[in-house]
């Protein structure tokens, strides 16, 4: 294979290649590890200390060697590591660095290096300035998180951006960890980034400098989804703001940290057609907040509801919130599916056009109730079953023979691969981490099952 296959020939198969298969590429010979290196577009690294100019030169040497590369992703010291790629990948488009924080110098050198960046992920140390990024032209997702102690006064980093206040940035996504209070420099940010499709804010106590944070929320009506994640102290002060102000809202994420009232009064107002709500709220979601959604004539069309570990609701409160349009819905560690007995066939009735059902870790929910309600929803595609023990072999066969457009069940399986791919002859079963049959040990695969032309089962613990 060595000498009768052309380099590209070869270039395509190793880019073809699982990561296992790939590091073992570079044994075979010399040419091997050079078209390796060459068809290699993205890699992972963990560089720790020392930092010395040897070491340093070794990691640019290194990726030298790969000069394709478009997305690398760096864990480690700052400064010299992010150096060392400004030099030897000039190629780059995502990167990725959640090592220690980075300065302003080694940012604007970056900048300088590798023109066709659109993706950054980087720390920044207060106190924040952000003069350095309208050198990124190409500049799509910006991923920051701020570290340090906070910053009463950021006066000096509003002064120095003051200058670049009206420049239009062309980011699409933008996410921010650990604001806090004294972090007015991200005026900078609210005023400039008019094109912001997505937003995401975590483990935040503040938005930094609320004026210019309104302004951007009320004048920007590019804004289609926001995340926010573990930030309890603005979770009602930006649902507030978004019930009055967006118009374009499709997507609402809020996880670890809400506010009852706040919720439910943006329940209650927004005035944005939503496609999708994801909320991990254990103690702060309702079921006033579930019958509020069936109310509010702009969530009628909802197409996907995910609700994670919300144990204060009840069968009533779903049954108000799931509707006719609804194509996907999830109901992870939610104890109501084991509580009330009969809710999941009574959903099932609702969800005639349901796609993609999520049930996983309810550990004590019984097949029985699952598979009256996947009868009702026969345009499953996708099901995911983990950590749910109880759930015997039948039930996932019947799962399997009620829905004909299945081709994504997640879940645990014990019986014998034969005895499930007789269901659907032609049918080709990826079985994971399972057991052959009944009392057997360890995980057994069948690669030699029969393959279809489309569907594609993958049934995994």
């Amino acid at each position: 294979m060595d000498t009768h296959l052309c380099d590209e020939l070869l270039e395509e198969i190793f880019r073809r290649l699982s990561p296992p298969s790939s590091a073992a590429v570079s044994l075979v010979s010399k040419r091997c590890r050079r078209l390796l290196r060459s068809s290699t577009t993205s890699l992972s690294l963990n560089f720790p200390p020392p930092y010395n100019p040897t070491t340093i030169k070794s990691l640019s040497t290194f990726l030298s060697h790969h000069p394709y590369l478009s997305s690398i992703s760096l864990t480690g010291g700052a400064d010299p590591l992010l150096l060392a790629v400004t030099d030897s990948c000039p190629n780059l488009r995502h990167l990725r660095h959640p090592g220690d924080p980075v300065s302003p110098f080694s940012l604007y050198t970056l900048s300088a290096s590798c023109l066709h960046l659109t993706s950054i992920s980087v720390s920044l140390s207060r106190p924040l300035s952000f003069h350095w990024l309208p050198c990124f032209n190409l500049l799509k997702r910006l991923s920051l998180s701020f570290t340090g102690p906070s910053i009463e006064d950021n006066n000096l980093e509003i002064e120095e951006n003051r200058d670049v206040s009206d420049l239009e940035l062309n980011l699409e996504s933008l996410s921010l960890r650990g604001i806090s209070a004294g972090d007015s420099a991200l005026s900078f940010l609210w005023r400039n980034c008019r094109n912001v499709k997505n937003l995401q804010l975590k483990s935040c106590d503040s938005v930094g400098d609320y004026p210019s944070f309104s302004k951007f929320l009320k004048f920007w009506n590019n804004l289609e989804e926001v995340e926010l994640r573990t930030s309890r102290s603005i979770v009602d002060l930006v649902l507030l703001k978004l019930a009055a102000d967006c118009l374009s809202l499709q997507s609402l994420l809020v996880h670890d940290g809400g506010n009852k009232e706040g919720l439910l009064h943006f329940i209650n107002h927004t005035k944005s057609s939503f496609k999708k709500i994801d909320l991990r709220l254990p103690l702060d979601l309702e079921n006033a907040h579930l019958i509020a959604l069936s109310q509010n004539p702009n969530l009628k069309n909802l197409k996907i509801l995910r609700l994670e570990s919300c144990c204060l609701v009840t069968g009533e409160g779903l049954k108000a919130a799931v509707g006719e349009a609804m194509e996907e819905l999830a109901l992870i560690n939610c104890d109501v599916v084991e509580r009330e007995a009969g809710l999941l066939a009574a959903l099932g009735q609702k969800l005639g056009n349901l796609r993609g059902l999520d049930l996983s870790h309810n550990e004590m929910m019984v097949g029985k109730d699952l598979v009256s309600m996947v009868v009702s929803c026969g345009g499953l595609e996708e099901v995911r079953l983990r950590g749910c023990g109880r759930l015997s072999d039948a039930a996932v066969i019947a799962i399997v023979r009620s829905c004909r457009n299945l081709e994504r069940v997640d879940g645990a399986l014990t019986a014998c691969p034969e005895e499930v791919s007789s269901l659907r002859p032609g049918t080709r079963w990826c079985i994971a981490g399972r057991k052959v049959g009944p009392g057997s040990r360890g995980p057994g695969l069948r690669p030699h099952l029969p393959i279809c032309k489309l569907r594609i089962v993958i049934v995994s613990v």
